[in-house]
Formats: C-alpha cells, sequence, structure tokens
C-alpha cells in the first residue's frame, strides 16, 4: 500500500518529490545505507491513518532534510537497526510527529544508535520527538546517542515525550516493564507552545530506567486550559541546565 519504495539502496540522494495521499504508508526505506531525501515533500489529511510520512529502518547514514510533511500519523517512523539517521529542517504537521519506535515487540530486533532531530519546526502535531516502547514485550534492545535540537513547536500536544509505557487502545498488558535500554539522549533548544499540560514527559522503564539524559534551554508556554504547565519524570534522573 506505499506510494514509493526505496529499499536496499545505497548511496543514494532523492530530491524534490512529492508523495500524495497514499493508502498507507507514503514511503518506506528499509535496509538502506548513505541515503538522502531532500525537499521532500508528503501530503495528506491530518485525520487519514496509518500514513505515515517516511518510514525508515534497518539502515544506515540517512538523512531527511529541507523538506515538508502533512501527514495522519508520524511524520517520519524510525523503526529498529537505525544507525546514524538525521532529520534536519523538516516542517511537520498535520501528523504525530518524529517518533522512534514503536520497539519491543519482536525479538529479534536490532539495536538503535545515533538519531539527530535538528532545526526542525512542528506545527499543531499530536506530538513533537517521540520514543515509544512497549511493556511486557520481549525486545531488549539499546536505544542510544539522540539527539533533539533547535526545534520549534507551535501548539504542540506532546513536545518531547519518552513512553516506555506505549499500549495504545490498551492491547497490551502493563504488569511487566519495558526491557529497552534508552541512553545518551539530549534535549536542547526547544521553544514555542504546547496544547497539553505536559511538555516534557520522560517516562521510562522501571526495569531499564534511562541514562544519561541531558534537558537544556526548553521554553515552551501552554496554550490549553487544564492547569499549569509541567513536567513527568519516571524512573530517569536528568541533568538540567539553563532555562
Amino acid at each position: 500500500f506505499q506510494n514509493l519504495s526505496f529499499n536496499f539502496l545505497k548511496n543514494s540522494v532523492i530530491t524534490d518529490v512529492t508523495t500524495k495521499d497514499s493508502k498507507n504508508f507514503h514511503v518506506n526505506c528499509i535496509g538502506s545505507s548513505n541515503v538522502t531525501f531532500q525537499r521532500f515533500t508528503v501530503s495528506a489529511p491530518g485525520e487519514s491513518v496509518n500514513t505515515d510520512g517516511l518510514h525508515l529502518a534497518l539502515g544506515n547514514d540517512i538523512r531527511v532534510l529541507d523538506s515538508i510533511i502533512k501527514t495522519g500519523d508520524d511524520c517520519v517512523s524510525i523503526g529498529d537497526g537505525s544507525v546514524n539517521f538525521r532529520i534536519q529542517n523538516v516542517t511537520c504537521g498535520p501528523g504525530h510527529g518524529v517518533s522512534i519506535g514503536s520497539l519491543g515487540k519482536n525479538p529479534k530486533e536490532k539495536d538503535i544508535n545515533g538519531i539527530w532531530v535538528l532545526k526542525s519546526t512542528f506545527i499543531g502535531t499530536q506530538n513533537g520527538v517521540r520514543i515509544k516502547t512497549w511493556p511486557s514485550a520481549p525486545a531488549t534492545i539499546r536505544v542510544s546517542n539522540l539527539h533533539f535540537e533547535d526545534l520549534t513547536m507551535q501548539n504542540v500536544s506532546n513536545p518531547i515525550i519518552i513512553d516506555q509505557e506505549y499500549c495504545p487502545y490498551n492491547h497490551c498488558k502493563l504488569d511487566k516493564p519495558s526491557l529497552i535500554q534508552i541512553s545518551g539522549v539530549t534535549i536542547s533548544n526547544i521553544k514555542g507552545t504546547s496544547y497539553s499540560e505536559s511538555a516534557v514527559t520522560l517516562a521510562c522503564s522501571g526495569l531499564k530506567p534511562c541514562q544519561g539524559v541531558q534537558v537544556s534551554n526548553v521554553d515552551l508556554r501552554y496554550t490549553g486550559t487544564r492547569g499549569k504547565l509541567t513536567s513527568v519524570c519516571k524512573n530517569v534522573k536528568p541533568v538540567s541546565k539553563g532555562t
């Protein structure tokens, strides 16, 4: 059901392409190495289901640059086995933001190492940047070296969220914590507005608490009406600097 698949490519540059109103994911890029998407445009209604913009996994050195992604699900979704991915100067919205995961359901999943989301803007999205792992799931991978920097949020419901209790529609059990270790996370220079009360949610695993999380210069205002803007921390001791 994908509009386009760019799988098992090497040393490729894909520029000035528009994909519109896919029935499912717009683009797959699986098992590829040294691939750049530049000036890529994705267009779908905000209410369209499972219309992820670009789904990237099981590859290395993948870049999404200078692009506009408007869709009904993740603007960019990043699966397991991803090494050295860079999302930069992307405008996302509507959609669910940039997501790493969901992870944990397949015991054969591979580690993720080195994800950069930089100098991008999120407009009216359900999330900004998100890491999501399933509880009570078999995978024991490591997710490390993650950098979310210089991002602008415009009325975003969950600007920054680590969710290791990801369980949509109660389709899982919460009796066992996620077995996935998240470490080496930098969250820096995040500005704009949050539509939900929680500007930064770090809900980590009770069995594998997040390690090495640094938060600096987060300047978000609340545009909702339910109380005050807060942050949520579970099973993590972040180091904070600046605002």
